[in-house]
């Protein structure tokens, strides 16, 4: 296995404005940045266009109370269509616009040695904070196009799959802990995306370790 992602197109080709609009106005959409933003602005944030479902009783989406099974497993699934279509018909419009390309070449000098992915990795990254639904549709799309290989799908695994969707649970479950917290609140945050890094790092070290001892093996 090799860590170097297959070139998505002509890497050495300038890199045209729209392409890096792009993609700062997806990882934007995808970070929750226009969460509280006035007006017309917050339409550009991932969480508000999901929207919500409506209530079929006073407190009960369709998905009911006390459902258990295939069945509560199948409208449960179906709950989590609508977010992941919104998900990929974003990134693959940004993707026409070159925001993929434009994430390869100038996020990858950080991503590289930060977690031992492509730059072309970004915007999965930043839409599995919000959402881990969206984040494995987009990072099996990257797959698919040959974008990541199958080394770096394993730590990108590693990554999304400690604390899920980290800053919407965080921001809507922990906030009856903020009274309670003696530190600024953003700092528990900061800790659970520390070890979100720290986790992908030792599944990068693991990996390299099985590596070196095949090749032992096969020498």
């Amino acid at each position: 296995m090799t860590d170097a992602p297959l070139s998505p197109g002509r890497p050495e080709a300038p890199l045209p404005f729209r392409a890096c609009a792009a993609l700062v106005l997806t990882i934007l959409f995808f970070s929750g940045a226009f969460s509280d933003a006035p007006g017309f602005l917050r339409c550009l944030d991932f969480s508000l266009l999901s929207g919500s479902f409506g209530k079929i009783a006073e407190e009960f989406t369709f998905l009911g109370k006390g459902g258990d099974g295939a069945r509560y497993g199948f409208l449960f699934a179906l709950s989590l269509v609508p977010g992941i279509m919104l998900a990929l018909s974003v990134v693959e419009a940004a993707e026409r616009m070159g925001a993929l390309r434009a994430g390869q070449k100038l996020l990858t000098p950080l991503m590289r040695p930060l977690l031992g992915l492509p730059g072309s990795a970004a915007l999965a990254l930043i839409s599995s904070l919000q959402s881990s639904d969206a984040g494995a549709a987009m990072t099996r799309g990257l797959s698919e196009q040959g974008l990541i290989t199958e080394k770096e799908k394993t730590l990108f695994a590693a990554f999304q799959f400690c604390s899920a969707s980290s800053v919407t649970v965080y921001l809507s479950m922990g906030v009856a802990l903020f009274p309670f917290l003696s530190v600024p609140h953003l700092m528990p945050l900061g800790v659970i995306l520390f070890y979100k890094v720290a986790g992908a790092n030792f599944m990068r070290l693991y990996l390299r370790a099985v590596e070196k001892k095949e090749a032992c093996h096969d020498a």
